[in-house]
């Protein structure tokens, strides 16, 4: 069997880091996506055109991992300009749908694919003050679930994750009270970390993971709630 390739976006950093070192320990090509000029590939996941050219650049994809991601505005919901909540469904929202349109032709093709979205537990809870990366998140769950179904019976699976708040660089800018708050919430009582939740995503991303799609995944220490 050919080796499979596998394209993480937000793969410089972070969880998308994380998920790319797990995923080689498993023999797969990683290809990472990324504003930074460390990825394999530097593109913007929210600009159409250039994420497009990026991927059909990189040839064929059999695992996609759509980790980009970014907090949006840390202030209540009436403080939030348009241009701040448009950009955070840009990059969390738009960006996913483009990667997922770009590469399901291919994989339902081959038969074969699984695509790992990034949500998140403010998705399901909706954390105060940030309202515009909880409702990104939410639209991140719907989309998997709808993409899911569409493609049950090509031999694509398509899954997300739901963290809780993980150690990672992206948290690092968030408000201290707000980090607080969603800590205080993990009946663990600390926060996961990146090699726990690339585990997670390295077992949907392979054929271990077969009869489990349009599903939504807590890795909360604890914290779900449903």
């Amino acid at each position: 069997m050919n080796r499979r390739r596998a394209l993480v976006t937000g793969g410089a950093s972070g969880l998308g880091e994380a998920t790319a070192e797990r995923l080689r320990k498993d023999d797969i090509e990683v290809v990472t996506l990324d504003l930074s000029p460390s990825a394999d590939v530097v593109a913007d996941i929210a600009d159409p055109t250039a994420l497009q050219e990026a991927i059909a650049a990189v040839g064929s994809i059999d695992i996609l991992i759509n980790s980009a991601g970014i907090v949006g505005p840390n202030v209540p919901l009436w403080e939030v300009s348009p241009e701040d909540w448009a950009r955070t469904f840009a990059v969390n929202v738009l960006g996913t749908f483009l990667a997922c349109r770009a590469v399901v032709p291919g994989m339902t093709e081959r038969g074969w694919g699984r695509i790992v979205n990034f949500s998140s537990m403010a998705g399901k809870d909706g954390n105060p003050n940030l309202s515009a990366y909880s409702a990104s998140k939410a639209a991140v769950i719907a989309m998997t679930k709808s993409l899911g179904k569409e493609l049950a019976k090509t031999g694509v699976l398509v899954n997300a994750i739901a963290p809780a708040v993980i150690d990672t660089p992206m948290n690092q800018s968030t408000d201290a009270e707000v980090l607080a708050r969603i800590t205080s919430l993990i009946p663990m009582g600390r926060v996961g970390r990146a090699d726990e939740v690339a585990e997670l995503v390295a077992w949907l991303a392979s054929d271990r993971c077969s009869f489990s799609t349009g599903a939504v995944y807590d890795i909360s220490g604890g914290r779900a709630t449903y």
